[in-house]
């Protein structure tokens, strides 16, 4: 089993959880500062907050979820290149690429928020991971 790319799925892993001290480390103090006692709240998500926060702090909040939503895919497909033993290679240096990208999508997403730029970096992960998918897919059958 080729488990060196599990590594960038790992690191990707500790960079979400990163995001989520940094959403919390923002929102709290911004939903205090605006008077908003998230104790009184029955229910609810973190989200219904957004609309009433700055947008410089939502925007965490917002990176944070896609880092739930796109990257699930990144970890099965990470999964299924190591058990099938094509973790090396091209599939490796697309894992790293993925991870990296991602990371830089979620600063930027996080500070500047641009969306043209944002999207492009968006882009250029998911073509890695497109690639790394078709490549799991055909390990597996072929």
């Amino acid at each position: 089993m080729s488990t060196a790319i599990l590594a960038p799925a790992s690191v990707l892993v500790i960079w979400s959880l990163i995001m989520l001290f940094w959403m919390a480390g923002t929102r709290l103090p911004a939903a205090k500062k605006m008077g908003i006692d998230i104790g009184e709240s029955a229910g609810g998500r973190g989200q219904d907050l957004d609309p009433q926060l700055p947008a410089n702090v939502a925007w965490k909040s917002h990176n944070y979820t896609h880092l739930m939503e796109q990257p699930t895919l990144f970890y099965a497909t990470v999964v299924i290149l190591a058990l099938a033993d094509a973790g090396h290679g091209l599939n490796l240096y697309l894992a790293w690429a993925y991870t990296i990208i991602r990371i830089i999508h979620s600063i930027w997403q996080a500070t500047v928020n641009l969306v043209n730029i944002r999207f492009l970096l968006f882009l250029a992960s998911t073509i890695c991971l497109l690639i790394m998918a078709i490549n799991a897919l055909w390990v597996t059958l072929f």
